[in-house]
């Protein structure tokens, strides 16, 4: 039986790093000299690497989300069955759910990286990098939306965080949990979800389209949120606490600021929606809301504002842009 086609792109990340003189790991070693140190890989897949970039995750940028994205539909189209983008682990959540946000296939495609060094005791750079290809080769994976995979667990990209600084079991889907798992060398489906449906954005638009981000706390004085305007910004999503509060005081500038652009209600809380109508005292849920906010859904602050930078790109305002919004933030997860 012939191996299926796979393509897997590497950008860098802490699974491509390698210590130098003074011990520091930074970015080294290229896609292709991941897979050699797999060889078990060779007997899963047919392997088209690409080295896209070698960077530090925290350094991606959405325009290098639009461009992977043209080279994994442009591997689709010259018959590869599925794909894998090695990165680093920073800001897996926010590149796997972008890229689903911007898939042009229901083929798998699977982000993976590593906790630990190339060099380092018990590194799982390898491992990791034999489940996303298992996991990337399976006729299961397909239709799913993008997948991340680490520690021989499958997460969803909509649900996916990561929940220690250090740890190789840091990623964990709050509230969702594993679509499948890695046993006996073959991926293991548990739970099924469907794709979001896509978006068609122009790249050169993503940097007219800034939106900020705000985590209210304790006291919160609202200097920042009254000064997005000011500073350029086109949106704002807010990661209110529990259930969708902030201080009394601060509703009536987030009031303020939704009839000057949009402002998506979030929580800072790890797992659960924003809700709607339970609360009703100035500056609850029910109050921002009536004021003009967007309502988040299920959607962490982080894949808020992907998704509303993402929609303002791609020429959404208004309703609109609210329905939109709706039918990719779990509303009703």
């Amino acid at each position: 039986m012939t191996p299926p086609r796979i393509l897997l792109l590497g950008t860098g990340g802490t699974i491509a790093m390698a210590s130098d003189a003074g011990g520091a790991i930074k970015p080294a070693l290229q896609a292709d000299e991941l897979v050699r140190a797999v060889p078990a890989l060779e007997r899963i897949a047919a392997l088209e690497t690409v080295a896209y970039s070698n960077k530090p995750g925290a350094t991606l940028t959405l325009r290098d989300l639009a461009s992977l994205s043209d080279v994994i539909a442009d591997g689709f189209d010259r018959g590869c069955q599925g794909a894998v983008v090695v990165q680093g682990t920073d800001t897996i959540e926010e590149t796997a759910f972008a890229l689903e946000l911007l898939a042009r296939s229901t083929l798998p495609v699977v982000v993976t990286g590593a906790m630990r060094g190339a060099q380092a005791p018990g590194a799982d750079g390898p491992s990791n990098l034999l489940a996303a290809v298992t996991v990337a080769a399976s006729p299961d994976a397909a239709g799913l939306g993008t997948l991340v995979v680490l520690g021989d667990e499958a997460h969803a990209a909509r649900h996916v965080q990561k929940t220690h600084t250090t740890l190789p079991s840091a990623f964990r889907s709050p509230g969702a949990g594993p679509l499948g798992t890695i046993q006996e060398g073959q991926f293991r489906l548990f739970g099924w979800q469907a794709p979001l449906p896509a978006l068609r954005v122009a790249a050169a638009r993503l940097d007219e389209t800034p939106v900020a981000l705000l985590r209210i706390g304790l006291d919160d004085d609202g200097r920042m949120l009254r000064a997005l305007p000011q500073l350029g910004y086109q949106g704002a999503v807010i990661e209110a606490m529990g259930a969708g509060h902030v201080p009394a005081w601060l509703a009536p500038d987030i009031g303020e600021l939704a009839a000057r652009m949009p402002v998506v209600l979030s929580t800072r809380v790890a797992a659960g929606p924003v809700l709607r109508i339970t609360y009703g005292f100035p500056g609850s849920e029910s109050d921002l809301l009536s004021r003009g906010a967007i309502h988040g859904g299920s959607l962490g602050g982080l894949k808020a504002r992907l998704l509303l930078r993402l929609l303002l790109a791609a020429g959404y305002q208004g309703a609109s842009l609210r329905a939109e919004f709706a039918c990719r933030s779990l509303a009703d997860a």
